[in-house]
């Protein structure tokens, strides 16, 4: 990762706020088996892989349940330019964000990628950036997918104890701290 990093673009759940039990809570409330719950997906796929309507799903998901991860605020409020590319529903991502007193120069979520799986496309669009200047941490493989497609670099964040137990190739940090010292910004 070099110098040129103007940006850094975050997924939202499993990766700043640690929301797995929320997010399956949600599920589970609705008579969905736990053990048939994957993470990783656009809102709008996973319930109809599960066989539920959105709305359902939205109106279960407890958006005062989900805290970020230690150090996330702190880092956040370390740097200029940081975007949110995420497969929640826009209802239940702004909430949080607004909740959290978070304000990303972009923030997009299933709504804006026609309710499949995000792309950074739009994001970098929107910043006025090329993916050799933005960075993107995330947790899952469609994270990982979505910083391929483009070109730019990628981190795990592996302070999410479900990301850190998958042994992901590539680089994992273990704590969002790192993140700064990659950046140079700690």
């Amino acid at each position: 990762m070099s110098g040129s990093v103007r940006a850094v673009v975050f997924d939202l759940d499993g990766t700043l706020i640690d929301s797995d039990a929320p997010l399956l809570e949600a599920f589970v409330s609705l008579g969905v088996p736990a053990s048939t719950v994957t993470y990783g997906h656009a809102v709008a796929e996973e319930c109809e892989r599960l066989g539920l309507a959105l709305d359902d799903y939205v109106a279960a998901y407890d958006t005062t349940a989900a805290q970020p991860f230690a150090e996330v605020d702190e880092v956040l409020g370390s740097l200029d330019r940081w975007a949110v590319c995420s497969n929640k529903h826009p209802a239940s991502g702004e909430v949080e964000l607004e909740r959290l007193g978070w304000e990303p120069e972009v923030a997009l979520f299933a709504d804006a990628f026609g309710w499949r799986h995000k792309h950074l496309g739009p994001v970098l669009e929107r910043l006025g950036l090329g993916p050799h200047e933005v960075v993107m941490v995330g947790d899952s493989d469609g994270d990982l997918r979505c910083a391929e497609e483009v070109g730019c670099h990628f981190l795990w964040a592996g302070w999410n104890d479900r990301t850190a137990r998958m042994r992901p190739s590539g680089e994992v940090l273990a704590r969002p701290s790192e993140l700064l010292r990659r950046l140079g910004l700690g």
